[in-house]
């Protein structure tokens, strides 16, 4: 889970979540860039590259000018471009995270990149130190529990040095180490590396500040762990000469090193299977990152380039096709390995005996699991991972296949808080809303909504289905189809239930029974019905491709019954309406009925649903007209 970008107005380092489902919120002051510049020996500039002015530290020189930074970003990648005043250099700090389409274990990796070019337009040479620091903890309480302690670490292998720092935090649930690493210059002139391993990040910070301002270098001591109530910090400070006009690089890599975490039980995160367990890993993971970086821009390069040079896309489209995919690794993400020797009865999932393909799918690729947001503690949310499962299928496949098998049963009942009404939180052959809470134990625990009994539904299932076929046609997995065909058969079944006039559309039961879960809908709506003809469509194909003339006959009656319905009652001669139903708003045209559309490139009923027709009159009336009250 990497967050490969800064807030662009304050140019410093924002941690993402490190704990699943703990995001700390606010700046950390000691989390930061300092620059110091030397001319003949004397510093001539130091400054710590934030525009913040904290209560803390304030031995340190901070308010940066925001307008002499510019910050641009293409995830997995961001640049931020400081200019000096006076001094005539410029620095770009180019963070880099490997986030590589296709790319199973690189992108598992808990690492960033953060890669500053000096540029000196003096006549003479300058000096330049880049000094990291960083607080030992993620900005939560247990930063001040005690017991944290740093250490400097040296490591070389394959003729490539790499020197820093490492933080211990000693948490009595899921410890970790922080590393901050430097790469030695191996050829040319040489990286000074050097460190101070422990600060008091509340305090004034004068000493450390002293200490580069000296002569552009730490000097270290020993460390001893924190006592409670006190929290620690290190840092690291890479330097190096820069001809004048000349240019420079200095290479840094932030690691985090959590290879368990505690849900209920230890589960171990999936870059274990490359760095092992024991905790030990972060200068290895500093080195790797620091040996391998340059391959990962040239291969993110490689799929970038194809979408930004395409001249029929608007720019506001590329930026938020690539910015926006943030979330998959910094949404309280978490990838866990499954063990090799777990027995089948373990991988709760949809009648895991029943499905011979997904053993091999979890202990090859884990299991994923995102928040449906850092305020929203619920993993997998079903009826938004159906808008998000692009990403995953078109990126990382097997993690969508494996996510798609990774459903299970849980028959504990409980209390919902709508209607105050008792089921179970997983009915039988319903898809879940979500794989659990992190706070409890996912995939043993299902379903932490608990607003309304999501098993009447009406939308989950036929997501299931429709992202079943989706992920057939991108991959062309035949025993994926196969596996889950049985279960698609079962999930149609049981939402046919709600066909309650039998002309082959489905009806909503006049309560909020789809995801947009404070909306009352009563009968036929062009949301449901919409996603039901587009499931029911597929089903047609997919019984064709596996040879099940009894499905494919079913499904084609029903579909043939549907499109007339769906045309007669819902179809007003220019919209499709929302819905059919006596409440005031029946009539409003909203765009979650586009939610079916995105099926058309593997069904062929958009011109039944009038999308062309559609998609062109709803525009002008939501999002651009938004005084109009009730529209048809």
């Amino acid at each position: 889970a990497l967050r490969s970008y800064p807030r662009p107005a304050t140019p410093s380092v924002t941690p993402g979540s490190i704990t699943p489902c703990m995001t700390p919120l606010g700046f950390v002051d000691s989390h930061s860039f300092t620059v110091c510049l030397r001319r003949r020996g004397q510093t001539v500039y130091q400054q710590v590259l934030s525009v913040e002015r904290p209560h803390t530290l304030q031995g340190w020189n901070w308010g940066y000018y925001g307008s002499q930074a510019f910050y641009h970003a293409l995830y997995p990648r961001a640049w931020t471009v400081y200019q000096l005043p006076g001094q005539n250099v410029t620095l770009t700090c180019r963070q880099v995270s490997p986030i590589i389409p296709h790319n199973y274990k690189d992108s598992s990796l808990p690492l960033a990149l953060l890669i500053w070019d000096v540029e000196n337009f003096n006549d003479e040479e300058i000096e330049v130190t880049i000094m990291f620091s960083l607080r030992n903890g993620s900005g939560s309480r247990s930063d001040q529990a005690g017991g944290h302690w740093n250490e400097s670490f040296h490591r070389s292998e394959a003729g490539e040095p790499v020197s820093g720092v490492l933080l211990h935090h000693a948490a009595k649930i899921n410890p970790f180490t922080l590393g901050v690493g430097v790469r030695e210059a191996v050829s040319g002139p040489g990286v000074l590396v050097s460190h101070c391993t422990e600060f008091d990040p509340s305090g004034m910070g004068q000493a450390l500040w002293k200490d580069l301002l000296e002569d552009g270098k730490l000097d270290s001591r020993p460390t001893a762990p924190s006592v409670k109530g006190r929290m620690v910090a290190a840092a690291v400070a890479a330097g190096c000469s820069v001809p004048a006009g000349g240019r420079r690089t200095l290479e840094f890599c932030l690691s985090w090193d959590m290879p368990k975490i505690c849900f209920g039980s230890g589960e171990k995160i999936r870059y274990t299977r490359y760095f092992g367990c024991e905790g030990d890993s972060a200068p290895a993971l500093c080195q790797y990152g620091l040996t391998h970086y340059h391959d990962w821009e040239q291969q993110i390069h490689s799929w970038q380039d194809q979408i930004l040079q395409d001249g029929n896309l608007p720019d506001w489209y590329k930026s938020a096709l690539f910015n926006e995919l943030y979330f998959v690794a910094d949404g309280g993400t978490v990838w866990l390995e499954v063990p090799s020797d777990a027995a089948e009865d373990e991988l709760l999932g949809i009648g895991a005996k029943d499905l011979p393909g997904m053993k091999s799918i979890l202990q090859e690729y884990g299991r994923f699991a995102y928040l449906e947001g850092q305020e929203y503690r619920m993993y997998n949310t079903y009826d938004v991972h159906f808008y998000a499962s692009f990403a995953l299928i078109m990126l990382w496949p097997q993690l969508q296949i494996s996510l798609q098998y990774d459903m299970g049963e849980y028959r504990k009942r409980v209390k919902y808080l709508m209607d105050g009404s008792r089921a179970p939180v997983k009915t039988k052959n319903v898809v879940p809303h979500d794989v659990g809470d992190p706070a409890d134990e996912p995939w043993q625990k299902l379903n932490a909504y608990v607003i309304h009994d999501t098993a009447r539904w009406k939308d989950l299932n036929i997501k299931f289905v429709l992202q079943v076929y989706r992920d057939f046609h991108i991959t062309r997995s035949s025993s994926y189809l196969k596996d889950l065909w049985s279960i698609c058969k079962t999930l149609m079944d049981f939402t046919l239930q709600f066909d309650v006039d039998g002309d082959g559309l489905i009806e909503n039961s006049g309560f909020a029974d789809q995801t947009y879960d404070g909306w009352v809908m009563t009968g036929p709506s062009s949301y449901c019905g919409g996603l039901w003809l587009a499931a029911v469509c597929v089903m047609c194909h997919m019984a064709e491709i596996l040879g099940d003339s009894a499905i494919h006959e079913k499904y084609s009656t029903i579909l043939s019954k549907g499109k007339e319905a769906f045309e007669k009652r819902l179809w007003n001669g220019a919209l499709n309406k929302n819905n059919q139903t006596a409440l005031k708003f029946h009539r409003n045209v909203r765009a979650l009925s586009f939610g079916a559309l995105w099926c058309n490139s593997v069904s062929s009923i958009c011109r039944y649903l009038k999308c062309a027709e559609w998609i062109r009159r709803t525009p002008p009336i939501n999002p651009l007209n938004t005084t109009a009250k009730r529209r048809e």
